[in-house]
């Protein structure tokens, strides 16, 4: 009778459990890292959603998308989140994505109306060095003219990466070529992704690293560091919008509508400053820590409109690998 009671309990447990429906959710490797935003998010969110929500790391911003091309519509993923502006184009060009539904008044440095991708963070690029680091480069020319060693990452997979080719492609048009290649001598790797190049910068493998003009806010709040600083460029500093967008095949259509609502609600938002190091898209009800407010602010805003993108981004492409092989 024991066993019977006992068998009855572990079955009735079991079908609770395959009874809580899943959403799944692919991201970039830092997002769900044990310092990223992932794990208080899925916290967060699984009270009040009911369900199981599971991150996918699935690379850097790039690398997830090229992940959804390859599995097309037999994809897992219910929701994806981790592209910018820079890779809205080639996603929308898959037909996976179906309209966001969430209602928001967003906090951005620019006008966003898109009802597909639903901007979740915001920052600059900027070049991270040392406080110590006698003569930082006021813009990309002066970099590329003295003897500084940096550190970028591929575009090919990176949304950093590819949004330093944009950045110099706006900045500087059809110039751009010369700029890389007078660049290319500075770089001492060009690493998959932001983690593997920010660490190998920490190592003291490089003077500068390519990451965002908010990178010094962790380390003066969660290291009590003020040894970084991002380096004002005088073309400016080029925009990054992070955007999530559900997968039109979802066969969670109603939860990952509920998510992407979440997105946008303190819950989500007052993590991402000290976490994810970035702009919230929606300015939680604290606001924002005052170390912030010490952080370079660009003179400049760039931004290369979405209808524009697919050439450039090709063009710039060619010309960083055309540079980059001499």
């Amino acid at each position: 009778m024991k066993y019977l009671t006992f068998a009855a309990g572990v079955f009735g447990a079991s079908t609770a459990l395959a009874q809580t429906p899943e959403l799944t959710v692919y991201t970039y490797d830092s997002f769900v890292a044990e310092w990223g935003p992932g794990p208080q998010i899925e916290t967060a969110f699984e009270a009040v959603c009911n369900c199981d929500l599971t991150l996918v790391a699935a690379g850097d911003g790039a690398a997830l998308l090229a992940r959804l091309q390859l599995e097309g519509d037999r994809t897992e993923a219910d929701v994806v989140l981790g592209l910018d502006t820079n890779l809205v184009p080639a996603a929308r060009e898959t037909g996976l994505f179906a309209p966001h539904g969430a209602d928001a008044t967003l906090d951005l440095p620019i006008t966003w109306d898109d009802d597909t991708f639903l901007p979740y963070d915001w920052g600059y690029f900027a070049f991270i060095h040392n406080t110590d680091l006698a003569n930082v480069p006021q813009d990309f020319l002066e970099l590329a003219a003295s003897d500084l060693s940096i550190l970028i990452q591929d575009p090919r997979s990176s949304t950093p990466g590819l949004g330093l080719l944009m950045w110099v492609k706006a900045a500087y048009g059809d110039e751009a070529p010369a700029v890389w290649a007078a660049l290319a001598d500075n770089i001492v790797t060009v690493t998959k992704g932001w983690s593997e190049a920010y660490g190998l910068f920490l190592d003291g493998e490089a003077d500068m690293v390519l990451s965002y003009t908010t990178s010094p806010a962790y380390h003066i709040i969660a290291e009590d560091d003020t040894s970084k600083d991002a380096a004002a460029f005088d073309e400016g500093h080029y925009l990054q919008i992070e955007l999530a967008a559900p997968l039109a095949g979802s066969d969670q259509p109603e939860l990952a509508a509920q998510f992407m609502q979440f997105i946008t609600t303190d819950a989500f938002q007052s993590v991402i400053p000290t976490t994810n190091w970035m702009y919230p898209a929606v300015m939680p009800a604290d606001g924002l820590p005052a170390e912030f407010d010490t952080l370079v602010e660009p003179r400049n805003a760039l931004l290369i409109p979405e209808a524009e993108v697919t050439e450039l981004r090709a063009q710039a492409l060619a010309e960083w690998l055309d540079a980059l092989s001499q």
